[in-house]
């Protein structure tokens, strides 16, 4: 399909008038977490969290290396607790803010200070994390290897404390949270194989371990949850690691590893364009022919969550790649980078091709609050189902979509290296099958 007419045919955002709604029942949040402290009343016996079910785990960075781990169950709720853990499963299933920021507030995290490389700095004959099965840090860590939730007892020194962690551009809001005084397993969990395998192989470095589950088809959600629990890697190495840490390392880890697949491959034929929305985000994913090369725009509307001035320009903010990939974090876009180019190097490895992209990401004041980067990695990922837009030229296509953005064309250029350059590399618009 022609790229103008590719353009005239995408729909009005059919979500707009939900997430007006969303955003109006968010104020009902607070009264979320006043029926979440009834249930917890009710499923608390003396000082013990009885019959709960842990899906997923949380491991914080305040205070590093002595960090809170922390197990996720939902409280009154725990034969859905699988609809709890932050999957692609929460875009298929179009959820809006709300929806995420319900199911996080509905979340007890549950949790205890613990040092990375040892489960307490008490004693020195306390042993290494990777020795770690008994304890606190032990049942986390099985929550983390498990298939599905985990049956529990926890006990608490405390009553929650019901306020609302925001959470950032990476990791996804969290709701309650109580000091842990211990927990302990009801059932054994059920470990896939080939997380035994990785866990018996002491000298398996962390990143040959997280391509290998990937591999073995694991999503990017799963190895970053064994990741944060310090089952990946040789053994005196491994660590745990922040969960919002862990999110960009395994998405970086896992593009690098889909770079090397296609780098040998031919480059696609045509100028694509794809398009997606939600929550508030628009994608646009620019692909030429050419070597792989990469960047990243995003445009935040005065008014969003990270330009909150109704008053302000649009913020503009980009990071970029070349064909060798990048040596340095990104710090400017920094997890969206990676969830952003994880979409697309899956995207070009499920078609055996490699290309020049250009992802362009327009985030409105509709998106309220920041519900994590998986909206990111979902949003691209599902960009490349149903048509694309064709263009003659990569100049011609970046023009074209730029005619759509809140920002001009030539602000775009002053921003983009790949926008600012596509006149000048004619060789990239070459045809090799």
């Amino acid at each position: 399909m022609r790229l103008d007419d590719y353009i005239e045919e995408l729909e009005p955002d059919e979500e707009a008038e939900r997430r007006r709604l969303a955003k109006e029942k968010s104020y009902a949040i607070t009264d979320h977490l006043a029926e979440f402290e009834q249930r917890f009343d009710d499923a608390v016996s003396g000082d013990t969290l009885v019959g709960s079910t842990a899906p997923s785990i949380f491991v914080g960075r305040s205070n590093y290396p002595n960090i809170p781990v922390g197990l996720l169950s939902p409280v009154g709720d725990e034969a859905a607790a699988e609809e709890y853990v932050t999957d692609g499963e929460w875009y298929r299933q179009g959820y809006a803010i709300d929806d995420v920021l319900q199911r996080r507030t509905g979340l007890l995290n549950s949790n205890k200070r613990a040092n990375v490389d040892s489960p307490s700095i008490a004693s020195r004959l306390t042993p290494s994390v990777h020795d770690a099965w008994n304890g606190f840090v032990g049942v986390q860590r099985e929550v983390a290897i498990a298939d599905r939730p985990v049956d529990l007892e926890i006990g608490l020194d405390d009553a929650p404390d019901l306020g609302l962690d925001a959470g950032t551009d990476v990791a996804t809001p969290r709701g309650p949270r109580a000091n842990a005084r211990n927990a302990e397993l009801r059932e054994n969990p059920h470990v896939p194989r080939p997380v035994k395998k990785t866990l018996e192989d002491d000298d398996w470095q962390a990143q040959g371990a997280m391509t290998y589950l990937y591999r073995r088809g694991f999503d990017v959600y799963e190895i970053n949850s064994i990741l944060s629990a310090g089952a990946l890697g040789e053994t005196d190495q491994r660590r745990l690691v922040p969960t919002r840490w862990s999110i960009t390392a395994v998405d970086d880890t896992i593009g690098q590893f889909l770079r090397g697949r296609i780098r040998t491959e031919s480059s696609i034929d045509e100028v694509q364009v794809w398009a997606n929305e939600y929550m508030g985000n628009r994608y646009w994913v620019v692909l030429a022919p050419g070597n792989w090369e990469f960047e990243l725009v995003e445009m935040k509307a005065p008014g969003s969550i990270w330009n909150p001035d109704p008053g302000d320009d649009v913020w503009l903010a980009s990071a970029s790649e070349g064909y060798e990939g990048r040596s340095s974090y990104v710090e400017e876009t920094a997890g969206a980078y990676y969830a952003a180019r994880l979409g697309v190097l899956e995207y070009l490895a499920s078609i055996g091709r490699q290309a020049k992209c250009l992802v362009l990401r327009e985030v409105s004041d509709d998106y309220w609050a920041p519900v994590g980067v998986w909206q990111v990695r979902e949003s691209v990922r599902n960009a490349f189902e149903g048509e694309y837009g064709e263009a003659e030229t990569f100049h011609g296509a970046v023009a074209e979509v730029a005619t759509q953005l809140p920002v001009s064309y030539q602000r775009l250029q002053r921003k983009s290296e790949l926008a600012a350059a596509v006149q000048s590399n004619l060789s990239a618009f070459s045809r090799d099958g």
